[in-house]
């Protein structure tokens, strides 16, 4: 048995002592978008777990050049509307090759804010065009702090550009945020995979 920075013990094949957390995920609950005005979930995000991770798989909506969105609720999911400050920047690069970018958008960050939050913006309605990524919600339980999230995303744009999205922020309230809420700025999510899990 060996130990290395921070007292971590390592047993004699180089593997970690069980008793430390190694990040894995369990998987809580999965829903799937059919043509669906919002997706909620409203159980499983308590303090059973340290942080939780939302997957989002080829999020494609109804209404082209949406955005995807998302808020948080300290009542169960009665209502969305936690007071959140965030950061959004983003890049793009064209199919063509003819056009590059990497920018802070103030337009679409959030300032103490009630309004949901962007996680892909401007995303395409063509067949093969949708948005995947992941949401990562940090202590939602805790009665003590504000709650941080991260999220990336990765958008198939509806000028046919790829369109990875980066925010970052923290829901201001010290009350337990237990439900979260997606949905697209403008008409349906028409079909896509999200699902939640819990961080051991």
């Amino acid at each position: 048995m060996a130990v290395v920075s921070g007292g971590t013990t390592l047993i004699d094949n180089g593997a970690l002592d069980a008793a430390v957390p190694s990040g894995s995920l369990t998987l809580l609950s999965t829903q799937t978008a059919s043509a669906s005005a919002t997706i909620s979930f409203t159980s499983g995000i308590d303090s059973t777990y340290d942080s939780y991770v939302f997957k989002f798989y080829n999020i494609h909506p109804e209404t082209n050049q949406a955005s995807f969105d998302f808020n948080g609720s300290t009542d169960s999911g009665s209502n969305y509307n936690v007071t959140k400050t965030t950061t959004f920047f983003e890049a793009q690069h064209a199919e063509s090759d003819s056009a590059t970018a990497l920018q802070y958008r103030t337009d679409l960050d959030l300032a103490q804010s009630t309004s949901f939050q962007k996680l892909g913006h401007f995303i395409g309605n063509d067949n093969d065009q949708s948005s995947s990524g992941y949401l990562h919600l940090f202590a939602p339980s805790s009665t003590t702090y504000v709650k941080h999230f991260i999220a990336v995303s990765h958008n198939s744009n509806a000028g046919d550009y790829s369109f990875p999205n980066f925010v970052g922020g923290y829901f201001n309230t010290t009350s337990a945020v237990n439900a979260i809420r997606f949905q697209m700025s403008s008409g349906n999510i028409d079909d896509g995979i999200i699902k939640l899990y819990g961080v051991a």
